[in-house]
């Protein structure tokens, strides 16, 4: 329910009490007021009230500020200025009005001013207030009112700060009224007409400094001010130079009449008016340096920010400078927070001077050398003391390297002489600060020469033969040996080198120096667990040979075995479960080869002879491991890091075995029939569906078994270095298949032999290995799309939209994941998801369709196309290695929108001999205009090694890397089409275009020419004799038939007249090739095919009739 508004306020004067009141309830919430002019009325006539108090006064001024934007719309602010010049007129009476409250009121008034001006237009009553505070400074020397003046001079200030230039008409007669004031109030006149003169300089407005013809009462708002929000703030016509160096020279007299503070605000306008007047630093030199010596802070930081604004005028004072900041450092009489300044002054003093002058460091650093903190100084100042001799180290190193001279500062001595002040870090607990104090000195005086910069020119061995770098690692070595409770501090020290990209060098050369230099040194007794942290860095960086950690591990063990006793209690299982740690922090970081005689004696005599059980049986599965486990797969199976999820590690870092959280359980829902509404299609239908393949992977192969059956293998090796696959092309033959093979005669090799063998060699080379790399990709496009209707009655969900809100009512799936299989071999199949996908409207929705059918005529299947935002595209990515036809099982696992879990089995996807076609590989070096001659050579070359009279023998070429290889053992068969020319040629360019390599003979080229589709390939124009090819290829395989006079002459008379050869070369994966050689004549066409995988001939059958029969 709405609050009501609260009533007008009584017209009657309130009291102290309900004014303390309403102040109360206005705070707590100002909507409740809607009448606030009779309220500001009776305010105002409060404030000039005798009765009141004149703590309730102020407390009403305050009141009045605080709410000024409520109070003062535009039209009422003149109340409160007459209110203000009623107070200001009047008399001083010490009860009534005071000079206090005067101050007050002229303050507020000021402050409600500038907040009123954001919401509108105050010009007239800022010339009102301007000339009221005017009359007020306008009686210099007069003592009464001598501080109710410079609060006016203040307010004067902040309206010339919000409004720039306001004054500049009459800075003339403040001028004048520095000059005469005489009283402590002069400082308020130097700053107002300070402030006026920067405003002018920095506007460049043409403005008389000495004029006085223009009056200050009454006043007006000057023609700049008025035209700020329309002109540019600098575009001001010109200075009278003369004028205002004459008055900069004037207030340049006049700073020992401030105070530091009111120095610092002088001095921040001063500096940017001489830079712009081009005025000589000699002068501001001469005025102000001295207050160098001053024991004010604030004095000694505007000297410093004068030095930084001038450098060339106070060359060669560099030294004076340091020294005195270094006495004012030294002196304990100084508050600590003057002393800390001044060293941080120091500090940045001298990294400006050495940024731009290296030279010009020399003195500081002879004076700063010998800055040692004293022993009582507090721990802020010897940081801060410390950090400038590292300091000092990082300049003597830089005037080192550039004069190549040895006579500067000893660094050692300047390091373990400034060390002398924390020496108490050695025995104090590692948490203490004077340590941090300590390794933050060492880190510094260690990167000192090496910055994170780039473009830094050290080198590392130079850092390396330091003697910081020496004397430091000989320091950490005995503070480790003296004092093992400082052993974390120092890997801290070490952990936070190596997190720096720049510095982790230095960390490893670190401990490279504690493995030669700590381990030999450290004392064998219960205590060397505290030295575990540092040997588990030693353990993690492979750069670091494992002898020197694993003989210490060793004989730690051995002293834990020979101290055991029933005293012992349980530091032999706590110990040596953190010493076998360190052993399988080895075992993950370092290679097999490096630990296993050292390592594997290690773990053999803790399993034998160590007391703990839990030990011994930890100690015997490393050591199996190691033994029987490669590396890698080592490393991989002792990483807690990698682990699946759902798998928490133990708590206890050394343990083997980890003890393993349950995870969640979600409720999923299994669809038997999920198929009938979720439909995953290919995107190109298959010419042939295949519902059968060849496959003899699992047959028992005998000592004269087939080439193909070869495959893939690995040149000769020991049997113990052999690695077998899974699959059936990548058999190896053994050695003994090899013994029973007949000895092959010795063959005779031409230069034609040679030349193919050398195209083999280099083609097979870019072919890769699927066994050790990623083999080659058949990517096969689907679109996966639901039907709305049927999903939601499987579903459950109550489908009564109408047809206005059909598509709102669409149902959707989320975060899908499609899992695929296959018995084929098709190698790990990858997942693939679906962030988002919309159901078909219910006119949409296909009924299932019975597709058994096996040869599909080309076209059908693509005449219905859904909307894009209904179907998700889907990519399957196989990695053939075998090119067999297949079914790819699918599935799904998705959510609903209710949250429901769904998973169910798909329909597969039928992978045909076609999917498995692709181009043949070029190699990296053949440019692009030669690639097509080097597809027609390759072409010839494969045809020849696949003819059954090859001479490539029993030839193996090595695949890409280096690791396997591959024979061709190539066969041969024909097929006879009885299409015509025209249909023959169109079906080719539809589907066989990108691995057509050649065309001869000038009829086809004539007909293929014309439409454009077969491109970079071959053109022979001699038309070729079939007679010819007859001869050449002399193998078994032909067409025969009964009648033998009929044999020379059926298959030319069928075919009429022969227009002229396709070259077909298609590439199956993993490494084969299927060849055709298309005869194609008027009405019908011979096929010869050949191929170096035999089974792939089963299927091409059925392809080619589908292709150009159906």
């Amino acid at each position: 329910m709405a609050e009501k508004a609260a009533a007008p306020p009584p017209s009657k004067p309130l009291t102290a009490q309900e004014w303390e009141t309403l102040i109360e309830e206005f705070q707590s919430g100002t909507q409740k007021w809607c009448f606030l002019d009779p309220l500001l009325d009776l305010l105002l006539s409060s404030l000039l009230r005798k009765d009141f108090t004149l703590s309730l006064k102020l407390q009403l001024l305050l009141f009045l500020d605080e709410f000024s934007l409520c109070f003062f719309p535009q039209p009422t602010l003149h109340r409160l200025i007459d209110a203000l010049k009623s107070v200001l007129h009047a008399p001083v009476d010490a009860v009534h009005i005071t000079p206090a409250f005067k101050d007050q009121f002229m303050v507020s008034v000021t402050s409600i001013l500038i907040c009123v001006s954001e919401n509108a237009e105050v010009e007239a009553q800022t010339e009102s207030v301007v000339e009221l505070l005017l009359t007020v400074i306008n009686r210099p020397n007069f003592g009464s009112d001598r501080h109710t003046r410079g609060i006016a001079c203040e307010c004067l200030r902040e309206l010339e700060l919000w409004k720039p230039g306001l004054l500049s008409d009459v800075v003339g007669h403040l001028w004048s009224l520095c000059q005469n004031e005489r009283t402590h109030a002069s400082q308020n006149y130097l700053l107002l007409f300070t402030s006026v003169i920067h405003n002018i300089i920095t506007r460049k407005l043409s403005v008389s400094v000495l004029n006085t013809s223009v009056q200050m009462v009454p006043f007006n708002v000057p023609q700049c001010v008025k035209q700020d929000s329309d002109s540019d703030p600098g575009a001001g016509a010109g200075l009278n130079m003369k004028e205002l160096r004459r008055a900069l020279a004037f207030l340049l007299e006049w700073p020992q009449v401030m105070t530091p503070c009111a120095m610092m605000e002088f001095m921040c306008m001063i500096i940017p008016m001489a830079m712009a007047l081009e005025l000589q630093p000699s002068m501001l030199k001469v005025q102000l340096f001295g207050m160098i010596y001053s024991y004010d802070p604030i004095l000694c930081h505007v000297v410093v920010s004068m030095y930084l604004h001038f450098l060339d005028a106070f060359d060669g004072q560099e030294g004076e400078v340091s020294r005195r900041l270094l006495m004012i450092s030294r002196e304990t009489q100084h508050n600590l927070v003057f002393r800390l300044l001044a060293v941080h002054w120091l500090l940045g003093f001298n990294q400006l001077i050495f940024g731009k002058r290296v030279e010009k460091t020399k003195p500081t650093l002879e004076a700063c050398s010998t800055f040692y903190p004293a022993l009582f100084d507090p721990l802020a100042l010897k940081a801060l003391k410390l950090d400038l001799l590292a300091f000092c180290f990082y300049c003597v190193h830089v005037l080192r390297l550039k004069s190549d001279s040895d006579s500067l500062i000893d660094p050692v001595k300047l390091f373990e002489d400034g060390l002398v002040c924390v020496s108490s870090f050695k025995w104090l607990p590692p948490g203490s600060t004077e340590i941090a104090v300590a390794f933050r000195t060492f880190h510094k005086f260690l990167i000192a020469p090496s910055s994170h910069s780039d473009n830094d020119p050290s080198t590392t061995r130079n850092l390396l033969d330091s003697m910081i770098f020496r004397t430091l690692q000989g320091l950490l070595v005995n503070m480790m040996l003296e004092n093992r409770r400082l052993v974390p501090v120092v890997v801290a020290f070490v952990d936070r080198l190596l997190s720096c990209q720049k510095h982790s060098w230095l960390g490893e050369c670190l401990l490279q120096k504690f493995d030669e230099h700590l381990l030999p040194k450290v004392r064998m007794d219960y205590k060397l667990v505290y030295c575990f942290p540092m040997f588990d860095r030693i353990a993690k960086n492979q750069t670091i040979p494992p002898r020197g950690l694993l003989e210490l591990l060793t004989n730690f063990m051995i002293f834990l075995v020979e101290k055991h006793g029933p005293d012992t209690g349980m530091k032999s299982w706590s110990q040596g479960s953190r010493a076998l740690g360190i052993c399988r922090t080895m075992m993950m970081h370092h290679h097999s080869s490096r630990l296993f005689l050292r390592l594997s004696r290690l773990l053999a005599f803790t399993c034998l002879y160590f007391p703990d059980l839990e030990v011994r049986d930890n100690s015997r599965i490393y050591l199996r491991m190691l033994v029987c486990i490669p590396g890698k797969k080592l490393r991989d199976i002792l990483n807690l890091e990698d682990m699946i999820l759902g798998i928490s590690p133990s708590s206890h870092p050394t343990s083997f075995f980890n003890v393993q959280s349950p995870r969640p359980s979600q409720k999923f829902k299994t669809f038997k029939n999920l198929s009938s509404c979720i439909h995953l299609e290919r995107l190109t239908p298959l010419l042939v569906k295949q519902f059968w393949s060849l496959s003899l992977s699992n047959l028992v192969i005998s000592n004269n078994k087939p080439a193909y059956l070869e495959g893939i293998r690995d040149p000769d090796a020991p049997v113990e270095e052999k690695e077998f696959s899974d699959s059936s092309n990548t058999q190896i033959i053994l050695e003994t298949a090899r013994i029973n093979q007949p000895k092959q005669p010795l063959r005779v090799m031409d230069s034609k032999v040679t030349e193919i063998l050398n195209t083999l060699r280099k083609y097979f080379s870019c072919i890769p290995d699927f066994r050790h790399m990623p083999g080659l990709k058949v990517r096969i496009s689907c679109s996966l799309r639901f039907e709305s209707n049927t999903f939601n009655r499987m579903s459950g969900i109550d489908n009564t939209a109408t047809s206005s809100e059909e598509i709102d009512a669409l149902p959707a799936i989320y975060a899908t994941v499609l899992n695929f299989s296959s018995s084929a071999p098709y190698g790990p199949i990858p997942s693939y998801r679906i962030p988002f996908l919309l159901g078909e409207p219910h006119s949409k929705d296909h009924a299932s369709q019975n597709v058994s059918l096996s040869i599909v005529p080309v076209g059908v299947g693509n005449d219905s196309r859904e909307e894009e935002k209904y179907r998700a595209t889907v990519v399957i990515d196989l990695e053939p290695r075998e090119p067999t036809p297949g079914i790819v099982d699918v599935h799904i696992e998705t959510n609903a929108e209710n949250g429901q879990i769904i998973q169910g089995q798909l329909q597969g996807i039928t992978v045909g001999i076609e999917d498995m076609f692709l181009k043949a590989i070029v190699p990296s070096d053949i440019p692009e205009d030669e690639m097509p001659r080097y597809n027609f050579d390759l072409f010839t070359t494969l045809w020849e090694a696949c003819g059954s009279s090859s001479n490539t023998g029993r030839e193996t070429f090595q695949l890409k890397g280096g690791k396997g290889i591959a024979a061709i053992s190539g066969t041969q068969s024909v097929k006879l089409l009885d299409v015509p020319a025209t249909s023959l040629i169109q079906a080719t360019e539809c589907h066989l275009a990108r691995f057509v390599v050649g065309v001869s003979g000038e009829p086809l080229i004539d007909a293929v020419w014309e439409w454009g589709i077969i491109q970079n390939v071959i053109w022979e124009d001699a038309s070729p004799d079939a007679t010819s090819v007859t001869k050449h290829d002399t193998g078994p395989l032909r067409l025969t038939y009964n009648d033998e006079k009929y044999e020379t002459g059926a298959i030319s008379n069928s075919r009429k007249r022969s227009l002229g050869c396709f070259h077909v070369l298609i590439f199956l994966p993993p490494r084969f090739h299927l060849l055709f050689q298309m005869e194609v004549g008027d009405v019908s066409t011979l096929v010869r095919i050949r191929t170096d995988h035999w089974p792939s001939l089963a299927y091409i059958d059925d392809y080619l009739e589908a292709l150009y029969l159906s």
